[in-house]
């Protein structure tokens, strides 16, 4: 070779390209054939294939969780702070923070516990000055609304002296049944309502199974119009006395609805208005049919006797078809 092939060769050489400037009348060594035979791996344009990536093992890769069926952990969450900048919002007046009335939907019930307790009721009102007692003559040419205020300011025996409130009959005022309880409760005087409360909600429950209602087929009263109360405050049987000065009221009521059966509620009641009595059978108040089952206080005291109960209404039903 020439000097001045040799430093063109050298030349080459530092370039990076001397095997692709072979001369060609000049014979190629041994190592300069095995670089020109595979000039793709030193040529600069030429672009090498990206090399194959191999999937990670499968400890590597993090699974993905499907969504849980229960979501108390969502219920529990607190909420996600907010990623956006926050925006400088332009100087507002400061007006005094007013008092804001507390929201319905609240879960404290805090406030309850705050409740001043009940003030006690007051006393009985006094039965009027100078009023007279109703006559039963008087009482029985009564209409509905007559007999109503008649048994609201009654003095025909002392109860008026310590009752908070006469509690006049409820219902449907052409009733098939007349529903009669003793006497009406400390609730019921509250509620102006002959057996309210729960029992007044089962004693509906159990006219429903009937086909009746306080609405539509039943009258509810009782035998005396003002709550008897011992000197403790505690209710106690009324007296033959005090029985006897409300019985006009429930003859009106029953001639005004002309119902067709009488339906006792608890044996005092049945005791009370027949002299004597008992469950299972069909008992007479003059023609009126009477059959007597147990008080719905008593069945919610005693729910085992509810199947009893039901057997008392049917017998009320039969002796009621019967009749007419």
């Amino acid at each position: 070779m020439s000097e001045l092939s040799s430093r063109s060769a050298v030349f080459l050489d530092a370039m990076g390209v001397g095997p692709q400037w072979l001369l060609r009348d000049r014979p190629a060594s041994a190592p300069e054939m095995m670089e020109a035979a595979a000039p793709e791996a030193v040529h600069a344009d030429a672009v090498e294939p990206a090399p194959a990536v191999e999937a990670p093992p499968a400890s590597a890769v993090m699974p993905t969780a499907a969504p849980a069926a229960d979501t108390a952990w969502f219920d529990n969450a607190p909420p996600a702070p907010s990623t956006a900048p926050a925006l400088k919002q332009p100087a507002k007046k400061i007006e005094p923070a007013r008092p804001q009335a507390p929201s319905a939907a609240a879960e404290d019930t805090a406030w309850f516990d705050a409740v001043p307790t009940q003030a006690a009721r007051p006393a009985a009102p006094a039965a009027p000055t100078g009023a007279r007692a109703a006559t039963d003559e008087e009482i029985a040419s009564m209409d509905w609304h007559e007999l109503q205020s008649a048994v609201r300011r009654c003095t025909r025996c002392d109860l008026c002296e310590t009752r908070r409130a006469a509690v006049p009959g409820r219902g449907d005022e052409a009733a098939r049944w007349l529903v009669l309880g003793l006497a009406p409760t400390a609730g019921d005087e509250e509620s102006g309502m002959a057996l309210g409360d729960e029992p007044g909600q089962l004693l509906e429950n159990m006219l429903r199974a009937v086909d009746l209602s306080s609405e539509a087929g039943a009258y509810v009263t009782t035998l005396v119009k003002c709550r008897a109360v011992d000197a403790a405050g505690a209710d106690r049987t009324p007296t033959a006395a005090e029985l006897a000065a409300c019985r006009p009221y429930l003859q009106r009521e029953l001639e005004l609805t002309e119902a067709g059966l009488a339906l006792t509620l608890g044996g005092v009641t049945a005791k009370a208005l027949l002299g004597a009595a008992a469950r299972g059978k069909v008992l007479r108040h003059g023609e009126l049919p009477v059959v007597a089952t147990f008080h719905p206080a008593d069945l919610l005291r005693r729910p085992e006797d509810k199947a009893r109960a039901w057997a008392d209404l049917c017998l009320a039903r039969s002796a009621h078809a019967g009749r007419r």
